[in-house]
């Protein structure tokens, strides 16, 4: 892989205060990519004008109406003229040798269909935490590694744009998990490479992150479709941990029925019975107690991973 056989890929909505420092990452790298195609999601904030002021020629603006993350994404895929696609989100930003990095990658292991790196994560203060993600380069035994670490984030990924066209790209409509539910279909049937140097900066402080703004789904695709009994046990358990996480932000909304159905659906799961007892007890609260407890808890829950508990 070569960088200019990459395109980057970077979904925008509302991202005003963040999406120059992001464009501006990727025009620093060392090793330019091919292209750089930004979909504007229908953003109602001077998002797409500050995207527009860029003279670069390697950047390309796609405005559509709003669809979801999923869909931007989908498009500039569909777009693209590079043979890999990179993604990047338009609050997070690239250290400037990550396509170098990450082609030298390719080289070390050839044939692989997605490759991804480590990360910092940057919290409202502006500090920055190293992610929790394997320390193992090379080739990865994907879902044995995401069932405890972070393997791919879609900021920190590169993916064989070929293959995640057979795979049907993201799954369209849904808004929590898209990442995690192409992932398990592309680790099922191609090799992942993993460089454990961050060479990301995620923002977990941006206003509209997913789960921030999470409203009911409108979808055909759920994490109940990946469950495969010809499957490995540890892929069908990740789809688990998946779903479950993206449960308990469903219950945290309100989502009572979703939440039961999640948790009666995965109740066969050994390797997160944590998460889903956790599930099953929130959903047990009055909806109205639920997002005090799942912040107090998350609160406490990031405070002990930056010290490394």
């Amino acid at each position: 892989m070569r960088c200019d056989e990459i395109s980057v890929v970077i979904p925008l909505y509302n991202k005003e205060r963040e999406i120059a420092a992001a464009l501006a990452s990727v025009l620093a790298q060392t090793e330019p990519p091919r292209e750089i195609i930004v979909v504007d999601d229908g953003s109602t904030d001077r998002s797409a004008a500050i995207v527009a002021a860029f003279t670069s020629p390697l950047l390309r603006l796609i405005r559509q109406p709003n669809a979801g993350v999923s869909a931007a994404r989908n498009r500039a895929i569909a777009e693209a003229e590079g043979e890999w696609v990179a993604l990047l989100d338009g609050d997070d930003e690239w250290d400037p040798r990550f396509l170098e990095k990450v082609s030298l990658l390719s080289a070390e292991c050839p044939g692989c269909k997605a490759y991804g790196t480590g990360f910092y994560v940057r919290d409202e203060s502006g500090a920055l935490t190293r992610g929790d993600f394997p320390r193992r380069r090379g080739r990865t035994d994907y879902f044995a590694e995401a069932m405890r670490r972070y393997v791919l984030i879609p900021s920190a990924a590169v993916l064989h744009r070929p293959t995640v066209l057979s795979l049907g790209g993201f799954p369209e409509g849904m808004k929590l998990g898209e990442d995690q539910y192409l992932w398990t279909k592309l680790a099922r049937t191609a090799d992942v490479g993993f460089l454990p140097e961050p060479l990301v900066t995620y923002s977990r402080a941006a206003d509209n992150r997913s789960a921030a703004i999470y409203t009911p789904e409108r979808t055909r695709f759920s994490f109940e479709d990946l469950y495969d009994v010809s499957a490995s046990d540890e892929s069908n358990e990740y789809v688990a941990r998946a779903a479950i996480g993206k449960a308990l932000t469903v219950c945290v909304k309100g989502g009572t029925e979703e939440a039961r159905r999640t948790a009666r659906f995965f109740g066969w799961t050994r390797r997160n019975r944590f998460a889903l007892w956790k599930l099953r007890l929130l959903n047990m609260l009055p909806a109205a107690w639920r997002p005090a407890v799942m912040s107090c808890y998350n609160s406490l829950a990031w405070r002990l991973a930056k010290r490394g508990l």
